[in-house]
């Protein structure tokens, strides 16, 4: 599993990293909570239809800074961000928790499957 850090998370945040369109469609959707958050990528919106938990959802654009963050109840749907490049969900409050909001800028740990010789951000395909 990823890790995703900022300055204010030292000790880093568990992080699944939904790639596949499969992945994205489903996000959270399903589940109960998360221990940690899951990165949507490529993504720049998100809709909370179906899902049983309020979430904090932080839009980044290709470099993995936040350009917004919003709090999302069920059954919402959240516009596209036209500079966002990847999209990050965790349960409601979780972000403040960690200090992320706007201009934050988050780095990623990679597990093997997102290993790259250059790279720590996921590819946005641009």
């Amino acid at each position: 599993m990823a890790m995703l850090t900022t300055a204010g998370t030292p000790g880093g945040v568990p992080l699944e990293v939904a790639r596949s369109a499969r992945d994205r469609r489903r996000g959270l959707l399903g589940r109960d909570g998360i221990e940690g958050a899951l990165l949507l990528s490529p993504a720049s919106a998100v809709h909370t239809l179906g899902m049983r938990f309020a979430i904090d959802v932080a839009y980044l654009d290709r470099g993995l800074r936040v350009t917004a963050v919003r709090t999302m109840r069920p059954g919402r749907i959240g516009l596209p961000r036209p500079r966002a490049r990847h999209v990050l969900e965790a349960e409601a409050g979780a972000l403040s928790r960690w200090g992320i909001r706007r201009g934050t800028r988050l780095t990623v740990a990679p597990d093997d499957a997102l290993r790259r010789p250059s790279a720590t951000a996921p590819s946005d395909g641009a």
